[in-house]
């Protein structure tokens, strides 16, 4: 029994030794400030909505390093590797068109613009022309 008490307090130290500085840091101004700042924004009718544009284009390296490396480095569900010509070479194939057009819109086990709801077309096509430069 008393084994077991002495379990029980050095559980109940441990925990809020830990949960306690965890505690502290969500309750700075700055990560408060960061819950509570709007999600959205409200325009009333007849007023133009802000259009955020882009700085510039992402090149392909950035787009493939930000979104399509997770499936592409490892070949994830069958996703073609970068710079493996096996993998490639029926997909290429068919076109860069077709290439495309499996990226920008999805197909099979990948999703629309591998998830990059943000990117360009563009963009899109400059991370499948960064993936098969070596080729």
């Amino acid at each position: 029994m008393n084994f077991s008490f002495r379990q029980f307090i050095f559980a109940a130290v441990a925990t809020f030794t830990i949960a306690v500085p965890a505690v502290a840091n969500d309750m700075t101004d700055e990560a408060i400030a960061e819950r509570i700042k709007p999600v959205g924004s409200l325009y009333l009718e007849g007023e133009a909505p802000a259009v955020e544009v882009a700085a510039s284009p992402r090149n392909g390296e950035a787009v493939y390093n930000s979104f399509c490396a997770s499936c592409h480095t490892p070949g994830v569900m069958g996703a073609p590797k970068k710079d493996d010509a096996d993998d490639w070479s029926a997909r290429i194939a068919q076109g860069k068109d077709v290439l495309a057009d499996h990226a920008i819109n999805g197909f099979n086990a990948m999703p629309a613009k591998g998830a990059c709801m943000d990117c360009s077309d563009e963009e899109i096509v400059a991370a499948i022309n960064y993936m098969i430069a070596g080729l």
